[in-house]
């Protein structure tokens, strides 16, 4: 038997795009290197999952298949979430997010989810999950909830730092509550409105309330963070989160006996 995890990566879709040098008429599939450093941290090894969608799809894999092999699933950042998923329309144009790629993500979960296969969810994975399982998005918090605080600038990126609040007797609180710190980083402008149902809330920003930390109830483990756990660093003074990764891959080894 494989002795290391086999965790799966959704990948990000860069359409064709004639203004592109590179490859400019093909789909191209991408996943960030500090995710899956991220995953190989803790000795699993992550394994990129094509969509089985597209123009030049062949062959009859789908995403039950790769449920099916995998030990996990890791939904990582990227575009917005296409509005249409939660029955809006998008406010703006450059708010239209990728629906191909939610598509395609959509149906990763709901595959992992019935194949009883644990799901993690990174900042987009976040809004993703709530969104899978009947949730809806705020489009832009600062244009729908103006008296939020900043939760993206594109200058500090991952430096963009603030206080999270975990709530008490959660999952969350268990596994982070001996952290010397309790700031994040914060690189994103669509967070969850309205809860999916049978999932809690886990952790908010303490300044206007903006949800940090989702986790489903039932039996399978589905988890997420809006924050980006890959790109902390203690020398960023940020909250020791190494206990989620281990929580989730603990989960994984579990099922696989």
């Amino acid at each position: 038997m494989q002795d290391r995890l086999l965790i799966g990566i959704s990948v990000c879709l860069m359409h064709p795009d004639s203004a592109r040098k590179p490859a400019p008429s093909k789909t191209l599939h991408f996943i960030e290197q500090s995710t899956a450093h991220w995953i190989m941290a803790a000795g699993a090894l992550p394994v990129l999952i094509p969509s089985p969608y597209g123009e030049t799809a062949r062959g009859d894999i789908t995403c039950a298949h790769y449920a099916r092999q995998l030990d996990g699933l890791v939904l990582h950042g990227g575009a917005d979430i296409w509005p249409g998923h939660y029955g809006e329309t998008a406010l703006k144009p450059e708010w239209n997010g990728d629906a191909l790629r939610d598509t395609y993500e959509l149906d990763l979960v709901r595959a992992f989810y019935a194949a009883g296969k644990p799901v993690f969810g990174v900042c987009r994975g976040l809004q993703l999950i709530n969104v899978a399982f009947g949730g809806s998005l705020y489009q832009d918090i600062v244009s729908q909830s103006p008296e939020t605080r900043a939760h993206q600038d594109r200058e500090l990126y991952e430096r963009n730092l603030h206080a999270i609040d975990i709530v008490p007797g959660t999952r969350m609180d268990e596994l982070l509550r001996d952290s010397s710190s309790r700031q994040i980083n914060s690189i994103h402008h669509q967070s969850v409105k309205e809860l999916a149902p049978n999932f809690i809330v886990e952790a908010r920003c303490p300044e206007d309330g903006i949800v940090e930390a989702i986790r489903h109830t039932g039996p399978v483990y589905v988890a997420a963070v809006q924050w980006h756990p890959e790109l902390h660093h203690p020398s960023h003074g940020v909250i020791d989160d190494t206990p989620l990764l281990h929580d989730f891959l603990n989960a994984a080894k579990i099922l696989r006996g």
